[in-house]
């Protein structure tokens, strides 16, 4: 390697992490932008395929860009944007140890049981205390937040925009420039892409559809603050078969404690019938077989994603570390025998 390969490969070392450092405040916008372009590229690549027919190429995918953009805005942002306002509002109360729950109801039979006087009020307050500090920074990081989430979401929909007219173009410059061999690099490219669709559209969609059933379930049935406890089982329903049980498992007790029988039983039976039954076949029908991560690993991931990222963390690390383990795959199945 003579000087000037050595001087060049030292400046784009020092490029890029000056790229990184410019980047590094939004980049979990810059991943969910890539994401959500991820998945609106098949309806887009249709779209375009019609629109050809009418006006020219360039233009026909500019209108397919912003036409799946403004969906996405009032199918999916504008819908999330409000439960997210009303699950940070839900989540502050419980923190200022503010709740609709019946506490004392749950001690004094907790009480009656085990002779123990548990304070429920206490601990629930301290897991508020624990996800304001772990989402936001504390409580003044909330507006803070707010803030930063508008400015990195009008950033990210312009990425999608243009990820979606100019993905392609990008996709076939990292084909021509990766160093491995051909085949390696579209090897590579299709392993992430399958991890990347099974992730995405297998397991966070599934346990999205899980929360959301579950959600109605506990509104049908009078639990307070549904919003917040939806999210929850948002995270925990990436465990398969247990893991939205570990809130409408409770909620169903909650409500025979509070003398709201009838209200318990449907919400007990509704579990068992309905919202297991979710993960039960659509987990099988949507995952793609392909993609093989253990619940576990998605676990981990969300949770720390949404540690190291904040709420986008949700869906950013389940997604890293699927890539990750494609790449592991590549590297196993290509090179195992050097």
């Amino acid at each position: 390697m003579n000087r000037g390969q050595s001087f060049l490969l030292l400046l784009m070392g020092a490029v890029s992490l000056l790229t990184l450092f410019v980047i590094l405040p939004f980049v979990e916008y810059v991943i969910a932008s890539a994401i959500l372009a991820f998945i609106l590229y098949p309806f887009h690549r249709r779209l375009t395929r019609r629109l050809r027919r009418r006006v020219s190429t360039r233009f026909g995918e500019m209108l397919s860009a912003l036409t799946l953009i403004l969906s996405a805005i009032v199918a999916v942002i504008l819908p999330l944007a409000y439960i997210t306002l009303v699950f940070v509002r839900d989540l502050t109360a419980i923190a200022a140890g503010e709740t609709s729950i019946n506490v004392a109801a749950i001690e004094a039979e907790i009480a009656t049981l085990t002779g123990q006087d548990p304070e429920i009020g206490d601990l629930l307050q301290t897991g508020g205390e624990l996800l304001v500090q772990t989402l936001f920074g504390g409580f003044s990081g909330v507006l803070n937040t707010a803030i930063r989430a508008s400015v990195g979401l009008s950033l990210a929909l312009f990425l999608v925009y243009y990820t979606l007219i100019d993905g392609p173009a990008f996709v076939g410059w990292i084909r021509e420039t990766s160093p491995l061999p051909a085949e390696v690099t579209a090897d590579l490219v299709d392993r992430v892409n399958v991890m990347t669709r099974g992730v995405v559209i297998g397991h966070i969609s599934v346990a999205l559809l899980q929360a959301l059933v579950a959600g109605l379930g506990l509104w049908a049935a009078g639990i307070p603050n549904v919003v917040f406890w939806t999210f929850v089982m948002a995270v925990l329903a990436l465990l398969p078969l247990i893991g939205a049980f570990f809130v409408w498992g409770p909620a169903a007790a909650y409500l025979v404690i509070i003398d709201q029988v009838t209200a318990g039983v449907f919400l007990a039976v509704y579990g068992v019938a309905v919202i297991a039954m979710v993960d039960n076949y659509a987990r099988p029908l949507v995952i793609d077989q392909q993609a093989h991560l253990n619940p576990a690993v998605i676990l981990l991931g969300v949770f720390g994603g949404i540690y190291s990222v904040g709420f986008t963390g949700l869906f950013v690390g389940p997604i890293v570390i699927g890539v990750l383990a494609a790449t592991l795959e590549t590297f196993r199945e290509d090179y195992d025998a050097i």
